[in-house]
């Protein structure tokens, strides 16, 4: 397996891997509101607080629990995420592209990069398919009981995520890494061999990353809504992604054969940069 080549796909998973937000599966309800009630007043809060939204949601889910008397162990976020739906073909995704991929002298690594919440999704069914799971979390009191947001991760610190994944630096707490030079020739994955895959604006600033240094990114769309075709064109269009593709991850859709392709390609080049690419040092 060590003379396999590396290579990374990174995800977005709200919209990309699952139709809507997960919050809105099985924990907004126990709220008794409305999913659009319950986003209204998260930008009210954050714009009464002058707060990121990432952290206003996770302080307002906090702040509703307490009220509604909804339990936030973790076990309990595990199990609002055993409720989260997948997209077409998910469950199957991971095993066959890791498969396709090592007939191809590939080893496919896969990522979430989210500003959903981990504990959420290590309660779904494809939680063991990933090797690090990037996504806002919480703090735990010694009761067990989520008392404060431990990790927010927002649109413009997602790319974070894809440099911990390039240099090898999985563990949030431990910064020694990720903050050092590092040469191209010592890192564990190179911006060359990386896919993301996301549905939205969120997005662009991890695409712009990958694309800018090699890599590949695919915007994602729900099939059957409406406009998310275009909106996805759209980030083609200003030069934020290589493609689009259907949120169908069946085998043989267009996600299927797109990535296998990029498979095809990391095999076909190895390390080697493409022409006219530089990859930053830093």
């Amino acid at each position: 397996m060590s003379n396999l080549i590396p290579m990374a796909i990174a995800y977005d998973f709200d919209g990309t891997l699952s139709p809507g937000n997960m919050q809105e599966y099985d924990f907004i309800p126990r709220l008794k509101v409305a999913s659009r009630d319950f986003w209204a007043e998260v930008d009210a809060y954050a714009r009464e607080q002058d707060a990121d939204q990432i952290l206003a949601y996770m302080g307002l889910m906090l702040k509703k629990a307490r009220q509604h008397e909804v339990p936030v162990r973790r076990e309990d976020f595990h199990a609002f995420g055993a409720g989260i739906e997948l997209f077409d073909g998910v469950e199957g995704w991971f095993d066959r592209i890791n498969t396709y991929g090592a007939e191809k002298g590939v080893k496919v690594c896969h990522y979430i990069v989210s500003s959903g919440l981990r504990e959420m999704i290590r309660g779904t069914v494809i939680a063991t398919c990933f090797d690090a799971i990037f996504a806002s979390g919480f703090m735990y009191d010694h009761h067990g009981i989520a008392s404060w947001p431990a990790l927010a991760v927002n649109y413009t610190t997602k790319t974070q995520y894809l440099f911990r994944i390039n240099k090898g630096s999985l563990d949030v707490y431990d910064n020694s890494l990720i903050n050092k030079r590092m040469p191209r020739e010592d890192r564990v994955v190179p911006f060359s061999n990386m896919v993301f895959i996301g549905d939205g604006e969120t997005d662009i600033p991890c695409m712009r990353v990958v694309t800018s240094m090699g890599g590949n990114a695919i915007a994602a769309y729900a099939p059957g809504s409406n406009g998310a075709k275009s909106r996805a064109a759209g980030l083609v269009d200003d030069g934020r992604a290589t493609l689009i593709a259907p949120a169908d991850y069946t085998d043989g859709s267009p996600m299927d054969r797109s990535v296998k392709a990029m498979v095809d390609k990391v095999a076909e080049n190895g390390h080697v940069k493409a022409v006219g690419i530089k990859e930053a040092d830093e």
